[in-house]
């Protein structure tokens, strides 16, 4: 009898779960012809010249991530969760990428970084080469450099930017504008001496010298910029914040003095800094707001160091004034290092930050003229499940215990990961712990000190211009091609003359036949 009473409230519970909208038929039916309507219209395909691109890159934001993300947006909008729309979601077409590298199976963010930005697949651990170099072999990498969609949008004359919440010479970032047979050679200090008797140069070095004139560069990493032991500005009295490089450069010093003569360049490492520049007088920006990358979102002192979002809007405002467009990367790059750290709270949150400055890109940008990608460069061993309820909290616990073990168990889990804990000879029991709590680790199955990557497909959301390129399973390597195609910048261009007149085919039977009648 008692079980029957538990079954039956909980039955009561979960039918007051559901919204009263819902429970009528005409509401789904309604919502579907709403959504077939939209459909129809996306047949009037747009065909313009993307003038502006704009890539949005959730560093191992895999699909339960972008589900679970969501979930999290409604609830603290209030909401149960499941109903909400991410900016992403309002993308009309989306894609699958096939996420593996040449020589593994599970990706890195190297190797896709160089499929995604360079078009070119390549080894785990490689930065802008073929996948002719091997990781770690300095030798391997003459000749076979390969250039970024960065670089083909400023050599067809548009402003470039890269905004990220990691170090700017991390994985994704760098991939744009460096060739490296290791991602991990930030600066000379990383560097082992064979590869720097080679000729090899690190990558702060790189995004100095190799493309000069990026006008926007903003996010973390002070400390590859310095001489070794130089303290930094924001923590004086800490060693590890301290210059790393073994050369003695300066390099803030010389991305300035690699400017053309008259043109103004700042440098700024505070929020304050950032936002009260006049960016009208501004023509190239360098923000660098942590000697490593940035904190988390949830942890962001929002005094001095500037969210997603505000440095997006300043990278907008700053590209848009070049009259032949801009290509911006911006990367959402902590939502991994949540995950590696079996930091699920962390994780999303930066999800739905970069999800935030994905909105607010698109009010200060057109469909007409600006290509949008969102897109991810690899999976997580991230899952949630258990049966949960409309509206669970996404941090919540399932609504059963385990019938192996008669303990309960979050709806967030790991494959792998830090979070695997033995207490007492049996998986610990999470309701004695504060499962809620921001740097709460997430229950693995395998335990390692660092979550790994997950091989399954990633998402690819587009919007504008050629948008319709990227749909059904593509390769990774395929999203920068695309790209260029939209924008007529990199190799192939000859349907761009036709594409600045995209009526023409549609008259030339016309104009045909008004040509007969003027001969008669």
């Amino acid at each position: 009898m008692k079980a029957l009473f538990v079954l039956l409230l909980a039955q009561l519970c979960l039918a007051s779960l559901v919204p009263e909208r819902e429970k009528d038929p005409e509401y789904w039916r309604r919502q579907a012809q709403e959504t077939l309507q939209n459909a129809l219209r996306l047949q009037r395909l747009n065909r313009n010249v993307a003038k502006n691109l704009i890539l949005f890159l959730g560093d191992g934001m895999g699909v339960s991530t972008v589900t679970a993300a969501r979930i999290l947006k409604g609830q603290l909008q209030h909401g149960q969760g499941e109903e909400s729309l991410l900016e992403m979601d309002k993308f009309p077409f989306v894609a699958l990428a096939k996420t593996y590298n040449t020589n593994a199976q599970v990706p890195d963010s190297a190797g896709t970084a160089t499929a995604y930005l360079c078009g070119v697949k390549a080894n785990e651990g490689t930065l802008g080469v073929s996948a002719g170099v091997t990781r770690d072999r300095c030798n391997t990498t003459k000749g076979q450099e390969v250039t970024s969609i960065l670089r083909w949008a400023k050599e067809a004359g548009k402003a470039v930017g890269i905004v990220t919440t990691t170090r700017v010479t991390h994985a994704t970032p760098s991939a744009a504008y460096a060739h490296s047979a290791n991602r991990d050679w930030y600066s000379d200090g990383e560097m082992p001496p064979d590869a720097l008797e080679g000729g090899c140069k690190d990558i702060a070095r790189q995004l100095v010298e190799n493309i000069p004139e990026i006008e926007v560069i903003l996010g973390g990493g002070r400390k590859y910029m310095y001489p070794k032991n130089v303290s930094d500005v924001e923590y004086p009295h800490e060693e590890k914040h301290r210059g790393t490089r073994l050369d003695g450069r300066n390099l803030i010093q010389a991305w300035k003095e690699a400017k053309p003569h008259g043109k103004v360049a700042e440098y700024v490492w505070h929020r304050r800094g950032l936002l009260a520049l006049n960016l009208s007088r501004v023509d190239f920006l360098l923000g660098l707001f942590e000697p490593g990358d940035m904190v988390y979102e949830l942890d962001r002192n929002n005094e001095t160091d500037p969210s997603l979002s505000e440095m997006v809007s300043v990278a907008i405002r700053m590209l848009q004034k070049n009259p032949r467009g801009f290509f911006l990367l911006v990367e959402g790059g902590r939502i991994d290092h949540g995950h590696h750290e079996g930091k699920a709270k962390q994780a999303l949150h930066e999800a739905v930050e970069l999800d935030r400055a994905i909105g607010l890109a698109t009010r200060l940008t057109s469909t007409q003229d600006t290509l949008s990608v969102v897109t991810a460069d690899h999976s997580h061993v991230f899952t949630f499940g258990g049966y949960t309820p409309r509206g669970n909290p996404i941090f919540g616990l399932a609504p059963m215990q385990s019938d192996v073990d008669r303990k309960p168990f979050t709806s967030i889990l790991y494959g792998n990961g830090p979070g695997y804990k033995i207490v007492a000879g049996e998986r610990e029991n999470v309701s004695a712990v504060d499962f809620a709590h921001a740097d709460y680790q997430a229950q693995s199955a395998v335990p390692l000190r660092q979550e790994t990557h997950g091989g399954e497909d990633v998402a690819v959301f587009a919007r504008g211009p050629m948008a319709h390129l990227l749909h059904g399973v593509h390769e990774q390597n395929y999203i920068p091609h695309a790209m260029a195609y939209a924008a007529c910048i990199g190799s192939n261009r000859g349907h761009c003359n036709a594409a600045a007149c995209p009526a023409t085919p549609l008259l030339l039977p016309f104009l045909g036949l008004l040509l007969l009648l003027l001969l008669c």
